[in-house]
């Protein structure tokens, strides 16, 4: 999955869809956009201030599909998305969650559903 499909399959097909499982490509170019619009939004706020209220409301609006990739990526190699709680315990818990976010995702139909591959391909 490229960077374009990634932001348009989280945002606009699947924004509060939290079952299923999404791919390491999936979860980490949606990521990269979301990191990407931070920064942009930083710095149109530091430029004209009066966006910043506009700022907040798009990146509240982030949050949600930026947690359902993140517990579809945890399903997909065979977690609970209750797991992303560990994002609550400072340093550890993120550090627990990104080394479980660059792993492979698992091969074979899990409880979560297929393989966001296609059946026989790997991670």
């Amino acid at each position: 999955m490229d960077f374009a499909t990634a932001v348009r399959t989280v945002i606009l097909k699947r924004y509060a869809d939290f079952q299923g499982r999404a791919s390491r490509s999936e979860f980490w170019w949606f990521t990269l956009f979301a990191f990407l619009l931070n920064i942009v939004l930083q710095v149109i706020t530091g430029l004209v201030p009066i966006l910043g209220i506009i700022a907040i409301v798009i990146m509240l609006a982030v949050l949600i599909p930026s947690i359902a990739v993140a517990v579809r990526r945890l399903h997909d190699i065979g977690k609970s998305g209750w797991w992303y709680l560990l994002v609550f315990i400072p340093l550890i818990g993120a550090l627990v969650l990104i080394y479980w976010f660059v792993q492979p995702g698992q091969s074979e139909d899990n409880q979560w559903g297929a393989n966001p591959l296609g059946a026989g391909h790997g991670h």
